[in-house]
């Protein structure tokens, strides 16, 4: 098993896609971190874009096996939504023994980071990132546990910040207005920088892991204590964010802003945005989700508030 280290976590990515033998479509989740489909578009892979499962709220794993049934695929990303760890080991199992073409990443970039792989990884990439609003937050860094035999190159492509910053006020535009997203290659993907040695990231990770732990376990009681459970997601999905479900989203997030505070409403379905196609289930889940801030960027006070103005707009 090899580890892997990246400026970011997309890095990694797009170092596999372009050590790839050939650039057939890979499948993702619709409801995927837009960063990702971006990554492959600037690797110049194609890609199609998967509904979620309304039980499990991660892509529909028999849409993904009747779709590996049809054509050939380069690969399958699965994503851990809002940081839910369960992972459909014997799924990868089989793809590996049934389809070995098809290379298996497992992205976990909003999970709790573990610093050693798991002993029954059925991936053929383990995918964390430590970088902006993730559980240990360090504002930048990916790494990745790697088989042996599998072939990676690090890239070393020009890097423009204000071009990031570019292309994300692009696509956030894109999604706010429903519209269709036209990608302009430029300079916006960190491929090659200095990264820290494992031994010492490893370290900073764990200890920082162990604060987030803390932090969030207080701010999480609050919410569950406050809040009905009927709209709250089950404990698993509680890790990365506290998240809620509402048929009134608009309503709640604007008086929450109203008050000064934050929420947000992660992820958008990409169907329709980045690839053709709609994804339903997932388009469901955008509009009814709230994600509260369950880290060092909130309070209790700032908690309690928060829970106070959503039991007051509850429809």
């Amino acid at each position: 098993m090899k580890i892997i280290q990246a400026p970011r976590a997309s890095a990694i990515i797009y170092n596999v896609l372009v050590s790839r033998p050939a650039a057939r479509p890979w499948l993702l989740p619709a409801n995927i971190c837009p960063i990702v489909p971006l990554t492959f578009l600037k690797a110049r892979v194609p890609f199609n874009l998967v509904d979620i499962s309304e039980h499990t709220l991660h892509v529909d794993l028999d849409q993904v096996n009747e779709l590996l049934k049809t054509r050939k695929f380069g690969g399958f990303l699965y994503a851990h939504t809002y940081g839910e760890s369960s992972t459909p080991q014997d799924f990868f199992r089989k793809i590996k023994t049934d389809l070995p073409e098809v290379f298996v990443l497992d992205d976990r970039c909003l999970c709790i980071p573990q610093t050693r792989p798991d002993p029954d990884m059925n991936a053929d990439l383990s995918l964390y990132s430590t970088g902006y609003s993730k559980f240990v937050e360090l504002n930048r860094g990916g790494f990745a546990f790697l088989e042996d035999d599998v072939l990676y190159q690090p890239s070393s492509l020009p890097y423009n910040a204000k071009d990031h910053e570019y292309i994300e006020q692009a696509y956030k535009q894109t999604i706010r207005a429903h519209g269709v997203y036209k990608y302009h290659d430029s300079d916006w993907l960190e491929t090659h920088s200095e990264v820290p040695a494992w031994y010492d990231y490893s370290l900073q990770i764990e200890e920082m892991k162990a604060e987030a732990l803390a932090i969030r376990a207080e701010l999480n009681r609050i919410y569950f204590d406050k809040l009905p459970q009927d709209i709250q997601l089950p404990a698993g999905y509680q890790n990365w964010r506290f998240n809620i479900r509402v048929k009134n989203q608009r309503k709640i997030l604007d008086a929450i802003f109203e008050a000064r505070l934050f929420a947000s409403s992660h992820y958008a379905s990409l169907a329709g945005v980045m690839s053709d196609g709609y994804a339903p289930k997932a388009e469901t889940l955008a509009g009814e989700v709230i994600n509260l801030f369950n880290d060092h960027h909130f309070t209790t006070s700032q908690a309690e508030k928060t829970c106070n103005i959503i039991l007051e707009n509850l429809s």
